[in-house]
């Protein structure tokens, strides 16, 4: 099956937020989107609501109900009652757990499973018993996705901020791909499924998906907002969508 694109909207609403206007628009933005092709939206609240706010996500929910019911909504974030409450009422098809300070300007690492396995279990478990798939955020370490499937989630997303990191740099970025790809090989065979995120590219998308043939899903924000601006966000999300092996 072909990678399945989730567009996140957390840029959208950060400049949305620096004026008290209602635009742009992140629902408008998010229809076009999956107008456009995406399988799903993703929003990361922070709680300083720098982005996303709160009162965004009933309207999302609403959107994808009314108008895309085939399409899916992930909600990331660290674990805090007050998130988990949010998650609660927006009921995601996806909870993507991170393990953020509140104070990050992004994610940038993922979760030490084996220090933070109780915690983990507890969690993935609350979530699933209210219907949501459970994929927590991960580093490139083949070694720790064992400890990852015992949390008892149904899939890691890959981290792959080193990978984006390495744009101008084709050996670096060939190596970051081995690693990644190992990871998910790992994950695989422990039976879970996988995501990625974290600085993709239309340009750096097909060797990922050509390493990982089973990636499930990316969620793409930065970079895929960065080209809306320059191509519109019904072009940009087709010409993501064929980075991840859609369509012709």
């Amino acid at each position: 099956m072909p990678t399945e694109l989730s567009v996140n909207l957390n840029a959208v609403a950060m400049l949305r937020n620096r004026r008290d206007l209602p635009w742009p628009s992140v629902t408008a933005l998010g229809r076009i989107a999956l107008q456009a092709g995406a399988h799903g939206l993703t929003v990361h609240p922070r709680p300083d609501q720098r982005h996303i706010r709160f009162c965004d996500l009933p309207d999302i929910r609403r959107l994808i109900d009314t108008e895309f019911p085939g399409a899916e909504f992930n909600i990331e974030g660290y674990p805090t009652p007050e998130f988990l409450e949010l998650v609660r009422a927006a009921r995601p098809e996806q909870v993507t757990l991170v393990p953020d300070d509140p104070s990050q300007p992004t994610s940038d690492h993922g979760w030490d499973f084996v220090a933070e396995a109780a915690f983990l279990k507890s969690i993935v478990a609350g979530l699933k018993g209210e219907g949501a798939r459970v994929s927590l955020f991960a580093d490139p370490e083949p070694d720790a996705l064992a400890a990852a499937a015992a949390t008892g989630c149904d899939r890691v997303e890959l981290y792959t901020g080193p990978y984006g990191a390495t744009h101008d740099d084709p050996d670096a970025a060939a190596l970051e791909i081995e690693r990644l790809g190992h990871t998910a090989d790992a994950a695989l065979a422990t039976g879970l499924g996988v995501n990625a995120g974290h600085d993709l590219t239309v340009a750096n998308l097909p060797p990922l998906v050509a390493r990982i043939p089973d990636l499930a899903e990316v969620s793409i924000g930065h970079g895929l907002t960065a080209d809306a601006l320059e191509f519109g966000m019904a072009e940009t999300v087709r010409r993501f969508c064929r980075a991840c092996g859609q369509g012709g």
